[in-house]
């Protein structure tokens, strides 16, 4: 970054508002550490905020002890599954030794840390009636949203505004000619959706998708006659074997959900990702506590 480009000291940018802003555009963890209760005398104010990352922090709850200590402990949740917000009561006084020394200002700090995680990532390839009612619902949770078509008018900002209010990150990808290309763009741990408006454009999204590794999970759209079909070209001329041809789920959404309205399918297939979403989170908890 250049010293024109870099943010000026005291900005909010080089703060714990602009540090959580970053890590959530690089799509990296983090911990909101919060000066949440004094009693005594204290380095600083209750409502001081710091942010840290796997490597810095930024911001500051009053340095000292009390300052490495809760950058100890936000990193440790950074190591685990970064689950649930922590109270830590912290004594600052001579009596009460630390890992990092002795703040001897005479109180008792209440420390609040809340995770910042790293939200799930979807990309929908095809925004026709489908996607759009899908996209519409996705919106209105935290995550990164991808949206990817080859034709230009479905990506129309008039037609994308009925997305201006979304919670989601929304990012628009026109891709005319190798869309396929567009997964090279996409985050680890991504969901990926196919449901393009042509059966070809389809198959060629499923061969690259197996050629990448990385995704959480990798969705088709479309009938058992389709995927039969598909199976086959992906087996004979793309060259997948059974066991990589077997990460595609098809059909999408949930069984007991049936319709073929746009709005209904989108509901369905909506509610089979959020609960991929709380699988992922049920698995790395397990596995955190394997572990530990």
């Amino acid at each position: 970054m250049s010293d024109a480009a870099r943010p000026e000291p005291g900005s909010p940018e080089n703060g714990w508002l602009g540090a959580a802003a970053r890590l959530r555009e690089r799509r990296q963890p983090g911990v909101l550490v919060t000066l949440a209760k004094v009693r005594g005398h204290a380095p600083r104010a209750a409502g001081a905020k710091m942010v840290v990352g796997a490597r810095e922090t930024w911001g500051s709850i009053g340095g000292g002890s009390l300052e490495a200590a809760m950058a100890d402990r936000a990193r440790a949740m950074l190591d685990g599954p970064c689950g649930q917000p922590e109270l830590v009561e912290f004594a600052l006084s001579d009596r009460a030794s630390h890992e990092h020394g002795v703040q001897c200002c005479g109180g008792t700090a209440t420390v609040l840390l809340e995770p910042l995680p790293v939200p799930p990532a979807v990309a929908i390839f095809g925004l026709g009636h489908v996607g759009l009612e899908l996209a519409r619902i996705l919106a209105r949770h935290d995550l990164d949203l991808y949206l990817v078509d080859t034709r230009a008018e479905q990506l129309a900002e008039e037609r994308l505004s009925v997305l201006a209010d979304s919670v989601a990150r929304v990012h628009a990808h026109h891709a005319p000619v190798l869309p396929e290309a567009a997964l090279d763009e996409l985050p680890p741990g991504c969901h990926v959706l196919i449901m393009t408006h042509d059966h070809a454009e389809d198959a060629a999204l499923c061969d690259a998708a197996l050629r990448r590794d990385g995704f959480a999970t990798i969705g088709l759209i479309g009938s058992a006659a389709k995927w039969a079909r598909f199976r086959k070209i992906l087996a004979e001329e793309g060259g997948h074997d059974s066991a990589s041809i077997g990460r595609i789920t098809t059909p999408i959404g949930l069984a007991d959900i049936t319709g073929k309205e746009p709005a209904t399918i989108a509901v369905s297939v909506a509610a089979d990702l959020l609960r991929a979403f709380q699988r992922a989170e049920h698995i790395s908890e397990s596995s955190q506590a394997l572990i530990s």
